[in-house]
């Protein structure tokens, strides 16, 4: 079993399955769904045409003169049918809910309890979608404004199609994150593995890496006041003083790469967990390490390198 429940930010929702772990997921809205769209349009029209001009090529060679205006009205419908109705069908359903435009744009369809669609909600998606949204055989000015206006107004992006399936649409593609965060110090693994972190909240962490990656730029006495102002606030944050001997810095640098050790922990039991539950689902988004990096086997990092260079006590 999996519920969602409410984001606390962002675009999106968290599902929680039955084994409680919660999967972020981040709806699709207007803009990448209209784009996927687009191609895909072109890709029906190009197949409706082909159908058309390929059933009729064949009809006028067997039957010749026997072809009459309902043979071509039938041709055309089985057209419309073939590439509006069964070729969305069979490409979600065979692709997981990836149509040629949505793999484009890196969205995938899934039930409303996150997990892949089946034959009949791609065929309801694509039964409501050429009935009232595109094409739009039903009255097509007025469909369609219905349509988009359900989509602007939904809270997960969802069209008609959707509503009717019991599906929504999400990003596969995660944006990729700025990457750098400090190494964890020489001497001070064991110390910071032993330390709870569950009361430093995002804010202050991302304030002390933003100054752990700039510190090289500020000059003291500065530099000074701002490290010590956030080692003061993250050791109360986190119950420790901050170890005899250590720099702030050095102390800071410490806490970070702890947190994202453990951050990753958990990044990859839950992608294991929902590789299980949505193949191919979460991949990676290709990224790159930006701002300084810190081999620990060095002989100085970078920051102390700065310190004792300008022949600032370190």
């Amino acid at each position: 079993m999996t519920v969602a429940v409410p984001a606390t930010g962002g675009n999106g929702e968290q599902l929680v399955n039955g084994e409680a772990v919660e999967v972020d997921v981040r709806h699709a809205r207007i803009g990448s769904r209209g784009l996927a769209l687009l191609l895909d349009m072109v890709v029906q029209v190009v197949l409706g045409l082909l159908i058309f001009s390929l059933s009729g090529a064949l009809s006028a060679q067997l039957l010749g003169d026997a072809v009459d205006e309902a043979l071509i009205e039938a041709i055309a419908t089985t057209s419309v049918i073939l590439a509006f109705i069964a070729y969305p069908t069979v490409a979600e359903t065979l692709s997981n809910g990836r149509s040629l435009g949505k793999r484009a744009m890196g969205l995938r369809v899934v039930r409303e309890d996150g997990g892949p669609i089946r034959v009949r909600h791609a065929l309801v998606r694509s039964l409501v979608g050429a009935a009232v949204e595109w094409p739009g055989l039903l009255f097509p000015p007025f469909t369609w404004a219905v349509a988009l206006t359900t989509m602007l107004f939904s809270p997960q992006g969802r069209r008609l199609g959707d509503l009717a399936a019991g599906t929504f649409v999400i990003h596969e593609r995660a944006p990729a994150p700025w990457g750098w965060v400090p190494a964890m110090p020489p001497g001070l693994g064991a110390w910071a593995a032993a330390l709870d972190l569950t009361n430093l909240d995002d804010d202050l962490a991302l304030a002390a890496r933003h100054y752990l990656a700039r510190a090289a730029e500020i000059r003291q006495p500065m530099n000074g006041r701002f490290a010590h102002g956030l080692a003061a606030e993250v050791s109360e944050k986190i119950g420790q003083p901050v170890p005899p001997g250590v720099p702030s810095w050095m102390f800071l640098s410490a806490v970070l790469a702890e947190r994202r050790r453990r951050a990753n922990e958990r990044v990859h039991a839950t992608r294991a967990l929902t590789q299980r539950i949505w193949p191919g689902f979460g991949r990676p988004a290709w990224s790159r390490a930006i701002g300084p990096t810190w081999d620990p086997a060095g002989t100085n990092p970078p920051l102390l390198g700065v310190m004792k260079e300008e022949g600032r006590p370190s």
